[in-house]
């Protein structure tokens, strides 16, 4: 079979680009030693508690988990103090999205707004459902225009996405403006869910100040969705979760496939929210890490932007060659980080906060190649 006939838009799709595996790059270039700091990992890996969670229950890998996660969602409502009836859980915060917008828009007939550029994963699923993408660019400096996202918005908008701190930029919106954003929206149309992605918002100086989740004012038509793959240090289990009206909440347990949130995964969580002192440290070295980065890669010359998320985006001195030369002449050295041509910033560069060693060999493998000793050696 030559070909296979899909429908229309899922022939036109781009495939999600995830960023380059540790084992590619050793085979690549025959490297014993690689550093990874390109997809927004935990720095200090898995929580050990975690890791004996998933030794403990492994011998019971034949059992399906129980519907529904209940004793997960019991715990994520305490942590967040909201009703548990509000609380979704799913296969990476991936699945919750793509349950909201099959759940919520209709083929052909509806749309939903996000940013230019944005985590793909909204236009992608988007598309696959055969809804209308709408989208309108970030600002110069990476921040948010809400006036002209309400632009995109009339009565077959049924959703709207906003990912704070934003990716690729970590850039962070004031709450206030996100809460009137979700007033707005309201009143321009009432039937739209406004989704805030907050997965990067542990990260922030003060997340307490800057989360919606974290007020007690959620608005009626705000989601706000989270992921255990970044401070929770689960990437590999793929778990997420959301706090949604109740309910939206409702019909989501009814279209979610039985048991997408395996056993191991559920036991991991329960035991990641338990080792707070792992928590604890994961944002201190985060936030450390964050500082050094930025303060080196000024010094180095380079264009940093500000960040509440685990990584940065900066771009190179003037004259210092290419985004791509210098992205290729770090994996040389075993460094892989992000380059941004799927999100149209070729220019640009997104590096994830490593730990202390990490951060330090980034930096030094940099000074070399911006002041020309890697060619040198070379």
């Amino acid at each position: 079979m030559s070909d296979i006939s899909v429908r229309p838009h899922i022939r036109e799709l781009d495939a999600y680009v995830p960023g380059l595996s540790i084992a590619e790059i050793q085979q690549k270039y025959g490297l014993s030693q690689v550093i990874k700091m390109a997809s927004n990992e935990n720095p200090l890996g898995a929580s050990p508690l975690a890791q004996e969670a998933v030794r403990r229950h492994a011998p019971f890998l034949f059992r399906y988990p129980q519907g529904g996660n209940p004793r997960l969602v019991q715990a994520l409502a305490g942590l967040h103090g909201v009703d548990p009836c509000r609380v979704a859980v799913g296969n990476g915060s991936d699945e919750i999205i793509d349950l909201l917008i099959r759940i919520l828009a209709e083929p052909g007939k509806h749309s939903l707004a996000c940013f230019e550029p944005c985590f793909s994963i909204y236009p992608i699923q988007g598309r696959i459902s055969g809804v209308e993408v709408r989208r309108c660019p970030l600002e110069k400096d990476f921040s948010f225009n809400f006036d002209a996202l309400l632009g995109l918005v009339d009565q077959s908008t049924r959703l709207v996405f906003v990912t704070t701190p934003d990716n690729p930029s970590g850039y962070c919106p004031p709450r206030e403006a996100v809460a009137d954003l979700a007033r707005r929206l309201a009143g321009l149309a009432p039937d739209c869910l406004l989704v805030v992605d907050e997965a990067y918002m542990d990260f922030a100086e003060d997340e307490a100040s800057a989360s919606l989740l974290a007020s007690d004012m959620l608005p009626d038509n705000t989601a706000v969705l989270r992921t255990f793959s970044k401070s929770w240090g689960l990437a590999g289990l793929r778990l997420g979760y959301g706090v949604l009206p109740p309910a939206l909440a409702e019909y989501f347990w009814r279209a979610r496939l039985p048991f997408s949130v395996n056993i191991l995964a559920e036991e991991a969580a329960l035991a990641a929210l338990s080792d707070t002192a792992f928590r604890r440290a994961t944002l201190d070295a985060v936030r450390q890490g964050r500082a050094t980065l930025r303060d080196g890669l000024t010094k180095l010359g380079c264009t940093v932007w500000p960040s509440a998320a685990n990584f940065l985006l900066f771009q190179l001195p003037p004259g210092a060659g290419t985004a791509r030369d210098c992205f290729e002449a770090l994996l040389r050295r075993g460094i892989i980080i992000r380059p941004l041509n799927s999100y149209h910033l070729p220019e640009h560069l997104r590096v994830s906060v490593g730990d202390a060693k990490e951060n330090a060999t980034f930096l030094a493998a940099m000074r070399d190649i911006l002041t020309g000793s890697e060619g040198r050696r070379a």
